[in-house]
């Protein structure tokens, strides 16, 4: 049966007490009390670093069941080795495999830099390089990559086309793999807008796709509300 996940991008923020967390808090526990609202989250750290072994323990034992960590790509697979092919994708995908084993991982983010072309046969060698078992969604933040050649790529993979939108750039609504990905960082949504992306995000998951939906998170707690929002 097709889910609908919704979070944010983020969770350590102390800017969300008292609206979000409980105003006496703790940050070590923040992930707990995020986890009891909310069904997913966006991990940023590992753009940066790989988890250790107990790191991803924790991060389970933290949440319950059905919880679900989006992982974002190591920047040396996105930013510095730029999708060619390299040892370190192997072992980026292995370190994070424990999540997969116990089902509490959900896709990938491969988020590449806005100053990376498109360059088919790159996209091509790394679809090829991820191994079975994960779902990887494709963040392009360069226009060029945005035409139905790269779309038809990734349907064939099964891998999704980020729906991403900012106040500046805005992915068009393709449909590529069994699931979807949107990530929406405009600085305000209002009511009505929410409502439109309600209705939307509904339509899929009645139509057979999990959806994945991250706001933005910032200064506010207004991303993880718009999210619980969602999932009621």
């Amino acid at each position: 049966m097709a889910q609908l996940f919704a979070g944010t991008s983020g969770f350590a923020y102390d800017a969300w007490k008292p609206d979000f967390y409980p105003a006496e808090a703790k940050s070590k526990d923040y992930l707990r009390h995020y986890a009891a609202r909310l069904n997913a989250v966006e991990i940023n750290y590992t753009f940066r670093r790989l988890p250790s072994a107990s790191t991803l323990e924790n991060w389970v034992q933290a949440t319950p069941e059905g919880f679900v960590f989006v992982i974002k790509a190591h920047q040396r697979i996105t930013h510095i080795q730029r999708l060619k092919k390299a040892e370190f994708t192997e072992i980026f995908f292995k370190a994070v495999d424990p999540l997969r084993v116990v089902k509490r991982l959900g896709p990938v983010l491969v988020q590449l830099p806005p100053n990376l072309k498109c360059d088919e046969e790159l996209l091509k060698g790394f679809l090829e390089e991820i191994p079975a078992g994960f779902r990887c969604a494709f963040e392009f933040r360069n226009a060029s990559w945005l035409k139905d050649s790269v779309y038809a790529m990734l349907e064939a993979k099964g891998m999704a086309l980020c729906l991403a939108e900012s106040d500046d750039f805005v992915v068009p609504e393709v449909i590529t793999g069994g699931f979807v990905y949107c990530r929406l960082r405009k600085s305000e949504y209002a009511p009505e807008e929410r409502a439109v992306i309600k209705e939307k995000v509904h339509g899929l998951v009645a139509s057979g796709k999990d959806v994945y939906v991250f706001y933005k998170h910032e200064d506010t707690p207004a991303g993880a509300l718009y999210a619980e929002e969602l999932l009621r």
